[in-house]
């Protein structure tokens, strides 16, 4: 899927199912939801733990620079994309993926390139704020 006009210059993973409180989580949450829920082999959990400490180095949280970035009043239903020059992050999505389909958990590949009204940026990823409600976030 592309956002209006143009290629697309983002992507982000997500469940295709909405949350309760209106968004898709994305690929990130949806991963950290098994751990917390105890679901990961030994195996699996020393994967995610790698995997997400990797990514706490390689890249901002944006909640860090601005805690109201996913503020649900301000920023109703905010999410992150990857840039899609972010070529070495993006390269280590597909081991998150294959965790989440080892545990029939879904997520799909969403692309855009107007994801939104843009709340935050940096060198390799946006968090932007819907601009309605059949948007994909």
């Amino acid at each position: 899927m592309s956002g209006r006009g143009g290629a697309p210059r983002f992507l982000r993973f997500q469940s295709p199912v909405r949350h309760p409180r209106g968004h898709f989580p994305g690929v990130f949450a949806l991963a950290n939801g098994l751990a917390r829920d105890g679901l990961l082999s030994e195996a699996e959990h020393r994967f995610w733990r790698a995997a997400n400490d990797w990514y706490d180095a390689a890249y901002p949280d944006p909640s860090d620079i601005d805690p109201t970035v996913y503020d649900p009043v301000l920023n109703p239903g905010a999410a992150a994309w990857f840039k899609v020059t972010a070529v070495h992050l993006l390269d280590r999505v597909p081991g998150y993926l294959s965790l989440l389909a080892a545990h029939g958990v879904a997520c799909e590949r969403v692309e855009s390139s107007d994801p939104g009204r843009i709340v935050y940026e940096d060198a390799v990823q946006v968090v932007a704020v819907p601009r309605g409600p059949d948007r994909p976030v």
